[in-house]
């Protein structure tokens, strides 16, 4: 069956979609695969043809993540999407896992990881690390468990703060989200109120913390 083997790969950066369709070529030589570049792309792609497999970065342009999952649940509930991103993963995977995504891989796993991956997306339709797995087991088997600090925050709030932390400014924040400008000025001081910080300066430190 793998002569209808459809698979989408999404990633704004043209030399990760060509080293990553090299890759699942090359595992899957038989499967058709399909690129865009922004979520603008991927929608369109979406309405003119099926896929068993979406293979998407999350900060691309003209769109969200979170409005692609919604998207793709509406368009093709059986779609199974593959989060490929650059982002700490014990940070962020359950968090994309909680958006609607299927499963989550890094983008610095090597061949025998994406392969494993593929795999797992294509017979189970779901996957994530072993090492998440084993993080999360821990975490839930610790007593009085303390929330580290970016833990705290909401997933807007945690696209917010990495946003700030990239010194791009609240009003291209608000262009880019979509939101308004005293929207994201809420958000921020409610980033500093749950941190306890009062400058960028002292969240960078903390996203430090977690080498993001």
């Amino acid at each position: 069956m793998q002569n209808d083997l459809h698979i989408l790969i999404a990633d704004d950066h043209g030399i990760v979609r060509m080293g990553l369709a090299r890759i699942v070529k090359e595992l899957k030589p038989h499967a058709q695969l399909y690129e865009v570049e922004d979520y603008e792309s991927l929608y369109l792609l979406l309405s003119k043809k099926k896929f068993d497999l979406a293979i998407l970065d999350v900060k691309m342009p003209n769109g969200s993540f979170q409005e692609a999952i919604d998207i793709i649940k509406i368009k093709q509930p059986g779609l199974k999407t593959l989060v490929f991103s650059s982002q700490d993963e014990h940070l962020y995977a359950v968090r994309y896992l909680r958006m609607g995504a299927d499963g989550f891989l890094h983008k610095l796993s090597p061949q025998h990881k994406i392969e494993e991956a593929l795999d797992a997306m294509l017979e189970k339709g779901t996957f994530i690390s072993e090492e998440v797995k084993d993080a999360m087991v821990a975490d839930s088997l610790k007593p009085n468990q303390k929330i580290l600090p970016l833990e705290s925050l909401s997933d807007r709030e945690l696209q917010v703060a990495k946003m700030l932390c990239e010194g791009i400014t609240l009003k291209e924040m608000s262009h880019q989200l979509n939101l308004h400008a005293s929207t994201i000025s809420t958000y921020k001081n409610r980033i500093f109120e749950k941190l306890s910080i009062h400058s960028v300066p002292e969240l960078i430190e903390i996203f430090r913390m977690y080498d993001l």
